[in-house]
């Protein structure tokens, strides 16, 4: 009976003993996860509005390393997590009704031209600018095959999301075909998707209407507060898009440990230098003439050497940040137009050729001409004795203006 009860004894110590050093373990490493998470930075949430109030990434450790989208200087550990991923290219509609947008504040490069019937959209590349932060982006809307050309530049296989686009599909319709004239050939977005190997059931074209949902995509009709138009709720986040990819295969590497990079060139990049000359304060444009909602001014500021964005007479906001979007390079594009080319008001965007353009930069503007010769080549930018143009590291936006269109400036 004594040896029982001094097994019995013992073990409780034992026991005792190994709870405390479980019980000193869980404290050490969570006073270990706390400092990491404050010395990284880890985002905040706002209980209220639910909105990230802050970034993972110290900010204020030294900018060393490159972005190669858009040449703008970053963080080591900002670097750590882009080279885990590939560009991640997202639809970003511009109707009135869906103002302001969430999430153009922290893309790369942002291209911009007409959806339909005047009203523009984006397409807004994501990568370095996306590493400090999940970043919330909206509202995701339908494609035109225009986009397609312009995402084909960054990588062979870049993340592509959109919520349906352009296309010949019907129902109820016999074959399941729309009727000739409907919709025409050369803006079926969805057969351009097809013919790249793109648009598979696990492909690098995240559709939020048929291949990808919650939640990497979802429906919030009230991101702005009140209820918001259907077509105007798609919301995606990135982190949860590139941990997609990633499962997909669509990560930094492909399936024979290839680089995106292998497949992507850079353009130039130079360091702010602030013009001597006169300087450009404002940069004003329209797409159509009868939708003013649409029309754009570009406000340089000379202290920070940035352009301010204002639409439709506005400062136009990111509404997470709730700062006026601003960039460093603002490019006009000029492309042919034409359309629209069928009965549902397709209109066609020349993006493969060459053609002019206007890049404002350092408060001043160089006359230039745009050159692509492929559908996945990348558009370069030369000055007129042939040297190709660097942008200014940080944000660039590329405004897709029909040629013939005044620019005032």
């Amino acid at each position: 009976m004594v040896n029982a009860k001094v097994m019995k004894i013992l073990d409780s110590k034992k026991i005792m003993v190994l709870v405390s050093l479980l019980g000193l373990y869980l404290l050490s490493a969570g006073s270990s996860w706390a400092l990491f998470s404050f010395l990284r930075g880890e985002p905040s949430i706002n209980s209220e509005s639910g909105k990230q109030t802050g970034s993972r990434i110290d900010p204020g450790l030294p900018k060393t390393e490159e972005c190669p989208i858009n040449g703008r200087m970053f963080s080591k550990p900002e670097r750590e997590i882009w080279e885990d991923r590939r560009p991640a290219t997202i639809m970003v509609e511009n109707h009135a009704d869906a103002r302001p947008p969430s999430g153009l504040s922290s893309a790369d490069v942002v291209y911009e031209a007409v959806a339909e019937g005047g009203i523009t959209r984006f397409l807004a590349v994501f990568y370095c600018g996306a590493s400090a932060m999940d970043v919330r982006v909206a509202p995701i809307r339908s494609v035109r095959v225009y986009y397609i050309d312009w995402a084909s530049e960054y990588g062979k296989k870049p993340i592509f999301v959109h919520i349906g686009g352009a296309n010949n599909i019907c129902n109820n319709c016999p074959g399941g075909v729309k009727p000739s004239g409907q919709v025409a050939r050369e803006v079926d977005a969805f057969r351009v998707l097809q013919t790249l190997g793109w648009r598979l059931p696990k492909g690098n074209d995240f559709d939020g209407g048929t291949n990808v949902g919650y939640p990497i995509i979802v429906r919030d009709q009230y991101r702005l507060g009140d209820k918001a138009a259907w077509e105007h709720s798609v919301v995606g986040y990135t982190d949860k898009i590139f941990e997609e990819a990633k499962v997909r295969g669509f990560g930094y590497k492909n399936e024979n440990g290839k680089p995106w990079l292998d497949d992507f060139q850079s353009w130039r990049f130079i360091d702010d230098k602030p013009t001597n000359s006169d300087t450009i304060n404002e940069i004003s444009f329209g797409f159509w003439s009868d939708k003013n909602d649409y029309d754009v001014t570009w406000k340089y500021d000379k202290e920070k050497n940035d352009y301010k964005r204002v639409n439709g007479g506005k400062d136009y906001v990111d509404y997470e940040t709730k700062e006026q979007l601003s960039v460093k390079n603002v490019v006009i594009q000029f492309v042919k137009e034409k359309g629209p080319v069928d009965k549902e008001g397709h209109m066609v965007y020349t993006t493969i050729g060459e053609g002019k353009a206007l890049i404002f930069q350092n408060g001043g503007v160089t006359e230039a001409t745009w050159k692509k010769s492929s559908q996945t080549a990348r558009t370069k930018f030369f000055e007129k004795a042939g040297k190709e143009i660097g942008f200014v590291r940080g944000p660039i936006w590329i405004e897709e203006v029909p040629a013939g269109n005044d620019i005032k400036y």
